[in-house]
């Protein structure tokens, strides 16, 4: 009987949703306050807003190419075991499952509890159970069956964008008959540096993207275009909301608000305004927290084909199309993050802290590694190819690393708890722990 593994059931459609879902995310109901306090107009902060997503497609290009030539379930987990064996790919499994994915989806618990506790108190503790209770469903909605969570994603997509549309629309009702924006204001802001780590840690997420490659249908054509649209919509989105929290606040209003995309439907609509900020901020966590679920479980799957101490976790089911157990580890791991960080009452800021590092240091190893790769695995065919190269994947590894220092420079004991978790998986390999026989991989990825 032939074993069970991922096929390409997403169509493009489905990708655009995951993407878009991924990266659009509550930070952008968050930072541009940030940006703003950084900046001397609103000019430098949209263009600072329109570099980061110059950025990012450089990056998603990087990944596309590795994406075509290497199509597999394990995304970045088979792009660094290629290019560095399966000791570096075992560690960056073992991170993306204790650390990176898990903090993630623990980080868009919180926000959503928060939210949700402000529409619907439970008491002291309500956004954790919020928290808690959105795991439990998001997960076991992904374990009914991959088209499930891929219809899911796509409506929590559509209702996401539409909200942030309602924002636009909010800020051009509250526009002045002044323009907004003055030719004059694009000079670099002298704290630029920082504005930019804050715009790049929005747009994170697009290299998402590698885990559905094995899933996508003809994903030599699929990813790069999924890449591509995905971004290109986010760039358009994050400038226009932008542009709105100005219109509607000013400068000035947008640096000191905490709460931004409230502030400016409070203004617009009153206090039904701030509710429904609140529930849109709510939905925007879900669609995330979804398409990192989704996702987060692929590199499991691969872990455990490839190592035997983690074999449980490489079963897929074939009726759901689905790593069921794969799913369900990542989603205890989740639940007992969620719980450390209702314990400390910083679970948000905790857990931010605790992902960053190491998730900057992988992306940058996978920038590397197409470097690597196309040294080393000449052969292989590439139906698509980065444009401008090395310049384009040179640009994207400088950004990684500045990222990574930024990580390491400007955030607490959390960053610790992380490096400490990956250290962990540097024990398991010395100990002999997680070492097995990991299964050749195949020319293309394939299983």
């Amino acid at each position: 009987m032939e074993e069970a593994a991922p096929r390409p059931t997403l169509r493009l459609g489905d990708a655009i949703g995951l993407i878009v879902g991924t990266v659009v995310g509550v930070g952008i109901f968050r930072t541009p306050s940030l940006v703003a306090a950084n900046v001397d107009t609103p000019a430098s902060a949209l263009l600072a807003w329109l570099v980061g997503g110059i950025v990012s497609l450089l990056g998603a290009l990087c990944y596309a190419e590795l994406a075509a030539a290497y199509p597999h379930a394990g995304g970045d987990y088979h792009f660094l075991t290629r290019a560095y064996g399966g000791r570096l790919g075992f560690l960056f499994a073992w991170a993306r499952l204790a650390v990176i994915q898990t903090g993630a989806i623990a980080i868009l618990a919180f926000v959503l509890g928060d939210y949700a506790a402000s529409l619907f108190p439970l008491g002291p503790e309500g956004p954790a159970i919020y928290a808690g209770l959105a795991v439990v469903a998001l997960t076991l909605t992904n374990v009914v069956g991959v088209r499930t969570g891929a219809r899911v994603q796509n409506v929590l997509t559509g209702v996401e964008v539409a909200g942030i549309l309602l924002v636009v629309g909010a800020g051009m009702a509250l526009a002045g008959p002044a323009p907004v924006l003055d030719a004059a204001g694009l000079s670099p802001s002298p704290a630029m540096g920082l504005v930019m780590v804050f715009v790049l840690l929005t747009y994170g997420g697009w290299s998402e993207a590698a885990y559905l490659s094995a899933e996508v249908r003809d994903p030599a054509r699929n990813i790069v275009r999924a890449l591509v649209l995905s971004l290109l919509a986010v760039t358009a989105l994050y400038i226009l909301v932008n542009w709105a929290y100005f219109a509607g606040l000013g400068l000035a209003g947008v640096a000191a608000s905490k709460a931004v995309a409230a502030d400016l439907l409070d203004r617009a609509a009153g206090p039904r305004g701030a509710q429904l900020a609140a529930l849109l901020i709510v939905v925007a966590a879900t669609t995330s927290a979804n398409a990192a679920i989704f996702t987060g479980a692929r590199t499991a799957y691969a872990l455990g084909r490839d190592f035997r101490a983690f074999r449980f976790l490489g079963r897929w089911d074939p009726r759901a199309a689905t790593p069921v157990n794969a799913l369900l580890a990542q989603g205890g791991i989740a639940l007992a993050l969620i719980v450390l960080g209702a314990l400390t009452r910083q679970g948000f800021e905790t857990m931010v802290e605790y992902t960053a590092p190491v998730f900057w240091l992988f992306l940058l190893l996978t920038g590397i590694a197409l470097f690597v790769l196309r040294r080393r695995d000449g052969t292989t065919r590439r139906p698509f190819r980065v444009p401008l190269y090395p310049f384009t994947p040179l640009v994207f590894v400088a950004s990684c690393a500045w990222l990574l220092y930024s990580s390491l420079a400007y955030t607490g004991v959390g960053a610790l708890v992380g490096v400490a978790v990956l250290a962990v998986g540097v024990l398991l390999l010395v100990t002999g722990a997680a070492t097995g026989s990991p299964r050749p991989l195949a020319p293309h990825g394939g299983d």
